[in-house]
């Protein structure tokens, strides 16, 4: 298994505190704040181990401040609600004894009943496009230095965009619209449990910047100042984290400071397995950060 994938696991991996309270740390990697989707997950594995006996459909998440990576996470469950068909639960993680991150999650055992879904674009397939290493090949040179570096570091989630016009420049406006095939980059155990909380991982990822792709603008650009700010996610379909998914993402609009994006996930074989919005700052700096880069 990819080392990445193993510690991954290994953060997910909740030390149980006392009843309701779990403790969660972060990767040593170098970043000033702890990434979003990962306190998404983390909090998602907590409020799943208090209930057995369904699987979580839903989550409603508020970014409230900055999460200290040196720092470990303290997860507080509420239980408000156990139903016949519904549980529900509220969590909130705590650092440095202040709430940095909020959650409310439902959890339900599907059913039979009526079904439809929306079909996924026409893309190539994963095979047909560069993987990472190819693609820093192909690429590298062409790329700010700050999403070069992104792309070399050894990360649990292997992504390849369907089009890799949107990571080499964004010197001109577009359609605020990108692809990109994601899945975890080694096989993970069989706990749905564990795939939901993987696929909470990276459903944060690129999201936020699809806003900035009208703009000519990335997340890394000098002049932006960038956070996600909530997080919704819906989970339609079973599905397996470690295979292919296409991600489908658009942002319908930006205003004020703050940029909003929708995302699709679906399978290979066409299913749509999860549904995401968010809402992020995209706030234009007056005094552009040093030593980034242009673009």
């Amino acid at each position: 298994m990819a080392r990445a994938v193993e510690e991954l696991l290994e953060i997910l991996d909740l030390e149980k505190i006392e009843e309701n309270l779990f403790r969660g740390r972060s990767p040593q990697v170098g970043w000033q704040r702890v990434f979003g989707g990962l306190v998404i997950a983390q909090a998602l594995v907590a409020a799943q181990r208090t209930v057995p006996q369904a699987g979580a459909h839903s989550l409603h998440a508020y970014f409230l401040l900055g999460g200290d990576p040196a720092t470990p996470i303290v997860y507080q469950v509420e239980r408000i609600r156990d139903g016949r068909s519904f549980a529900t639960r509220r969590c909130q993680a705590i650092q440095h004894g202040r709430v940095i991150f909020s959650l409310a999650a439902s959890f339900f055992n599907a059913e039979d009943g009526l079904e439809h879904a929306f079909a996924p674009p026409e893309v190539p397939s994963p095979e047909s496009l560069p993987d990472e290493s190819d693609f820093i090949r192909r690429y590298g040179d062409q790329m700010p230095e700050p999403v070069r570096r992104y792309f070399q570091r050894e990360r649990p989630i292997e992504m390849r965009p369907v089009d890799p016009g949107r990571y080499i420049s964004r010197g001109k406006q577009d359609d605020p619209v990108q692809k990109v095939w994601v899945r975890a980059t080694a096989p993970l155990p069989d706990d749905p449990a564990l795939h939901r909380a993987t696929l909470a991982y990276f459903s944060d990822m690129t999201l936020l910047d699809t806003s900035l792709i009208a703009h000519g603008r990335s997340v890394f650009h000098p002049d932006i100042q960038a956070a996600s700010l909530d997080h919704a996610l819906w989970l339609h379909r079973p599905f397996r984290a470690d295979e292919w998914m296409l991600y489908v993402q658009d942002s319908p609009s930006a205003r004020g400071g703050l940029g909003f994006s929708r995302g699709a996930l679906y399978s290979r074989d066409g299913a749509l397995i999860a549904s995401v919005a968010q809402e992020g700052l995209i706030r234009l700096r007056r005094d552009p950060a040093p030593g980034v880069g242009q673009w």
